[in-house]
């Protein structure tokens, strides 16, 4: 790669946005105010900011392989917790994508080195819906669900973090958005998770409330 392309397109960047609105760059310092907590796959083919025809300044991102929202990942906590409690924003969407190489390696597992502990959450997601997963001999078609249902697990988790919690029996914020890109088309679909209901399901569980202050 010739990095020094990239360098000239960076200042082609700027003068075409420099060009639309000579103060782009001073409003930009100023701050961000975005509404949207997006967490969604580091796959170098899924561009959070261009698959939602966003601006920079605009959505908060978080970026794993096959877009997880593990309990003990520091990293995560610390950008929720940033994202909801001082960027107050009003939005969490879960991303995933179709021919996610971390799902495929959940359906076909190996030894992957370190790798293997980060997929475990992933293999988690097929146990939890083995027998539905099963059912399906298409492979393409039980690939696609594998990663819709993770889609809908990460949801699951990011209701149990009590950044999240607090923020939602306080403010009703943030809601909670599951959507799937797709590589093959470019379109990006809701999955349209009744996520509350869904956690109502396991609230005894998980509900934080009566701890929160």
């Amino acid at each position: 790669m010739d990095f020094k392309t990239i360098f000239e397109n960076n200042c082609a960047w700027i003068a075409q946005k420099t060009e639309s609105d000579p103060s782009y760059f001073e409003k930009l310092a100023k701050g961000q105010n975005p509404e949207i907590l997006y967490i969604g796959c580091s796959d170098s083919r899924v561009t959070a900011e261009d698959l939602m025809g966003m601006q920079p300044g605009e959505v908060f991102i978080h970026r794993n392989v096959a877009n997880l929202v593990v309990s003990t990942d520091s990293n995560l906590n610390a950008v929720t917790q940033y994202a909801v409690q001082y960027l107050k924003v009003k939005h969490i969407v879960i991303c995933g994508h179709y021919e996610c190489g971390g799902i495929k390696a959940a359906l076909h597992p190996s030894d992957m080195g370190q790798l293997n502990s980060w997929l475990q959450t992933l293999r988690d997601v097929y146990r939890l819906h083995q027998a539905e997963l099963d059912a399906i001999t298409n492979e393409q078609v039980k690939f696609d669900r594998l990663v819709e249902l993770n889609v809908q697990e990460q949801c699951m988790n990011i209701i149990k973090i009590d950044h999240v919690q607090r923020a939602w029996y306080a403010t009703g914020f943030p809601r909670i958005h599951g959507w799937v890109f797709d590589v093959r088309t470019g379109r990006l679909k809701d999955l349209e998770l009744k996520v509350e209901e869904l956690f109502s399901e396991i609230r005894g569980i998980y509900d934080l409330k009566p701890n929160l202050t």
